[in-house]
Formats: structure tokens, sequence, C-alpha cells
């Protein structure tokens, strides 16, 4: 059955210590504490580098059992390679860990530079490297080459199947063949909202709807009001009940503090009740 998924993106945030975390709570402890009060959250920490395996097996063991991770691929294959000549950076990346989530692995985001532009040709070979399934990813993970920090995971835990989400950020992604492209590659269009800086993007091109919320009027900053909050709650109760589709929502306002109360007040809204998790 579809699900309707809400976290942040990310947890590991200085100025949250205080603030949403309370005063002395261990930082070993702040995805605990986190994934107590949403049901998904995005991990980051691999977009900027390749982490380790051990690092998600101690994160899937830190969250309850229903808990989901959305994993964000590395800028070194997204921002550095821009897609190009990228099938050992992608080994590599499967092999640093994301398989260790085991059932708790959800889609994995990989969000483009705003330089670069619109190739239908560029990126179909992108899509067409993507193993999609658990048991594909740990095939290519075994190709991977020496940039790694710790020994390789390879270990599929089991076939399940793995979703991709896209998030872009240049006008030339305006197109109706780029939508069609997604959708013939079974591919989510992240629905971004940026506070105007980058394109807004609404289409739904897979049974996925992937949501980053950076900020309506600050980007990285403003937080959702109630109106706002109700906006977002109608058009994801279309997406789920009427589409029938899987929503993940991950707010990205972390700057001022607002992303973990916005995605639980968006929570709350949408009828999720968390409280049973709450430690």
């Amino acid at each position: 059955m579809a699900e309707i998924r809400i976290g942040t993106s990310g947890w590991v945030y200085p100025p949250w210590r205080g603030v949403f975390y309370p005063e002395g709570l261990g930082r070993r402890r702040e995805l605990d504490y986190l994934s107590r009060r949403v049901n998904a959250v995005e991990i980051n920490g691999s977009f900027y580098s390749l982490q380790r395996p051990e690092s998600y097996l101690r994160w899937a063991e830190q969250t309850p059992d229903d808990f989901v991770f959305s994993v964000k691929g590395g800028r070194f294959i997204t921002h550095l390679k821009q897609l190009r000549d990228v099938k050992v950076p992608l080994a590599n990346f499967f092999a640093s860990g994301p398989l260790a989530l085991g059932g708790k692995l959800g889609p994995i985001l990989w969000q483009l530079p705003p330089r670069m532009t619109f190739d239908p040709v560029q990126l179909q070979e992108f899509f067409t490297l993507l193993p999609r399934t658990t048991g594909e990813a740990s095939t290519l993970a075994e190709k991977h080459d020496g940039k790694l920090r710790a020994a390789a995971w390879t270990n599929p835990g089991g076939r399940r199947a793995i979703r991709y989400a896209l998030e872009v950020r240049h006008p030339s992604f305006t197109s109706k063949d780029f939508v069609n492209l997604l959708r013939d590659n079974d591919i989510a269009l992240v629905v971004a909202d940026t506070a105007g800086k980058w394109p807004y993007l609404d289409e739904a091109t897979s049974d996925l709807v992937y949501v980053r919320l950076h900020g309506d009027e600050e980007l990285y900053a403003s937080g959702y009001g109630d109106a706002a909050l109700d906006v977002w709650a109608e058009k994801i109760r279309r997406w789920h009940d009427k589409a029938h589709k899987e929503v993940y929502v991950f707010f990205d306002n972390d700057i001022k503090v607002k992303a973990p109360g916005d995605a639980m007040a968006l929570a709350a809204k949408l009828g999720i009740d968390l409280r049973s998790s709450v430690a």
C-alpha cells in the first residue's frame, strides 16, 4: 500500500541542539530522537563524500523498525562528473554502504547542479546504468575501485526494488521531453520548493512522488506557516489518495531550526500519528 513519509534532510545540525534536541542529548542519540518524531530522513552526508558501511549499519540500528532512509547520491557523480563516465563512481557509491540499510533503504536522490542543462542522451545513459534492484546494485558494487575508505559492502540483504528521484535546477528542464524521459525510465521528478530561486516543476513521473521543501520565502531558512502547510497537505492528499502514489517529503529549511517542527506539523495535518513511536 502506498505510504506517506515525512522527515528532514539530514539531522546533524549544531543550531538544533538545545532548540529541537534537548540540552544534554548526546550527539549519537540525535538520530534516534528525531526518528521517534518523523518516519523518514534523508541522508545527505553521502552527497559530500562516500560514507562507511558501519555508519549505515549504525543508523539502521538507531531507528525504529518501520523507519526509512532516503540516500542522496554523491556530488562527485552529479556535480564534478556531471553524470559522464560514472560507472565506477556509481559502483563505489553502492559499495560504500547504502545496501547495509536493508529494508530501511528508501529512494535514492540525485540532485543536479544549477549549471547543468537538459541533455536527453546524457540522462538516458545515466539512467541505464542505475541498478533497479538490490541484487543489481550488489553486482555493480563489486566493480568498485580503490577509492573506498573502508571495506566494500556488497551484500544485497535480500531482493528489493530500488527507486530514484532526480532534482534539477536549470530552466532548460522545463520541457515535456524531460518529463517523458523520466516517465519512460520510472524516475521520480523532485517537486522542489526553492523560494523561487530555481524552476518549480510539479509532474508525477513515477509511482513515487518526492518533495523537497527548501523554504517558501527564504532558501534553507524560512519556515512554513499554517496556510502553507495546508497547501502542501492538500497536494499530498491528491497524490496519495487520488493518484495512489507513494509520497516522500523532506524539509530542508534547517538553518533556523524550522525543518523538524514543520515536518511534524505537516504529519499532524495529514493524520499521521507518530506518538506511539516517541520515546
